[in-house]
């Protein structure tokens, strides 16, 4: 399987109130989780809740917890692989039984955490050591540590790219649809690759908020009747990016025709020239190459076509965070799990992804961002919990992709409507609804 995200805008609503209600809410003790000075000292049998049914299925986990043991010889770690991660865990969080380590849905809300999670040190503390940590950060406590992270941008194949003429990244959303231009006139590509039907690849788009401004704290910025499609805004600038891509007829012929799984051979091969995703696809494409027989460095990855004083920008994210069941009965060795799989498994470099610690490296998935001076910010997320609130009030789901599945609609003249229309009904919206939300 490949990284898949989505929940409807209606079914997120409900798991909020569902979680937030749940059984076992009022008994969660509060103690922290904290992993024994001496290693060998953890024991106990714990279980692992993932997203990953593929790592599972093919034994890369269980050789993760085989190299565990070397340290932990008195943990026994046990995975299960849930393909409908987020509907799943949130049937299990009725109860007190949702594993010891888990990723936390998304459908939890933040300021929920300390009822479901344990808390694992002080914000301050482990903020000086990792990365993300305010995404779980409740009341000066970590709630979770993140598995990786990523940045956002386009991934391209540069030998289609290259036979369009283009070599250069665009800077402008205009250069960008321009550049996709030469690509229809130039070669058989399709020059984008919207992954409308699966959904979840539009999301991608709204991990673009920050770079279009270079300003980490883009994102916190929404928290308010800000208007955030208006002219100008970053919101705007993205969507009417897509906008444009398909409204130029630069984007597949059928939309309800694409396919996930399908997209990554097909831009391995050249037959798909662009697709917006986060960098952690950058090593699944890649990997597509070499099983058609391309090549692997053919697979690029340009950030948003977009500067501010000459630079480009790329904010990153985290991806899932893994957190302690403030149930478990193994909470030390649950924690030693966590602390051992962010700091020692070298899981995100093998994935090709940010590492959790402040003092690894950016990886070598991203050394042509490295070698172009390319600002790498950290998204805030101190005002998260604030901005996904309002986002639910007004029924738009920026991180889900019905809103943009109306917007391809729009401009391929499958729905009536026109842009600047559709924007300001999103502000409207937006704005109604930062008003009621916390009165």
């Amino acid at each position: 399987m490949g990284k898949k995200k989505s929940l409807t805008g209606a079914f997120l609503a409900a798991t909020i109130l569902a979680v937030a209600g749940c059984s076992g809410q009022g008994t969660a003790s509060g103690e922290t989780a904290e992993a024994p000075a001496d290693p060998a000292d953890a024991s106990g049998t714990i279980k692992v809740l993932t997203h990953r049914t593929d790592l599972v299925q093919n034994g890369t986990m269980d050789a993760y917890a085989a190299e565990f043991n070397k340290t932990h010889p008195r943990v026994k770690v046990k995975f299960e692989a849930l393909t409908d991660y987020e509907g799943e865990v949130k049937i299990r969080m009725n109860t007190e039984d949702y594993g010891d380590v888990l990723m936390i849905p998304a459908a939890v809300a933040k300021n929920d955490y300390p009822k479901f999670f344990a808390p694992l040190g002080s914000s301050a503390e482990l903020g000086a050591k990792y990365r993300f940590g305010d995404r779980t950060d409740v009341g000066g406590k970590t709630y979770g540590i993140t598995t990786f992270g990523t940045a956002n941008g386009f991934l391209y194949n540069k030998a289609v790219w290259k036979k369009a003429g283009v070599t250069a990244w665009p800077t402008t959303p205009r250069e960008f649809v321009d550049a996709l231009k030469a690509i229809r006139s130039r070669t058989d590509s399709v020059p984008y690759y919207t992954n409308f039907k699966d959904g979840w690849p539009l999301t991608a788009w709204s991990n673009d908020i920050g770079s279009v401004t270079c300003d980490a704290r883009a994102n916190d910025k929404l928290a308010g009747a800000v208007s955030p499609w208006k002219k100008g805004g970053e919101l705007h600038t993205i969507d009417s990016l897509l906008h444009d891509i398909v409204e130029s007829g630069l984007s597949e012929k059928d939309p309800s025709t694409t396919n996930w799984e399908a997209s990554k051979g097909m831009i391995a091969k050249g037959e798909i020239a662009t697709m917006q995703l986060g960098s952690w696809a950058i090593t699944q494409m890649r990997d597509a190459a070499r099983q058609a027989g391309t090549d692997p460095d053919d697979i690029g990855f340009m950030p948003f076509p977009a500067q501010k004083d000459g630079t480009y920008c790329a904010v990153l994210g985290s991806d899932y965070q893994q957190a302690v069941n403030a149930h478990s009965e193994h909470k030390a060795a649950a924690r030693a799990w966590i602390d051992w799989f962010a700091e020692k498994s070298g899981f995100a470099a093998k994935e090709g992804a940010v590492s959790a610690l402040k003092s690894a490296a950016m990886p070598s998935t991203l050394q042509d961002f490295v070698d172009n001076d390319v600002t790498f910010l950290e998204r805030s997320e101190a005002k998260t919990g604030e901005v996904n609130a309002i986002d639910n009030a007004a029924e738009i789901g920026l991180n889900k992709p019905d809103y943009r599945q109306k917007l391809v609609d729009i401009a391929r003249g499958a729905q009536k409507g026109d842009l600047e229309d559709f924007f300001a009904d999103l502000d409207k919206r937006w704005n109604e609804a930062a008003g009621t939300v916390g009165s």
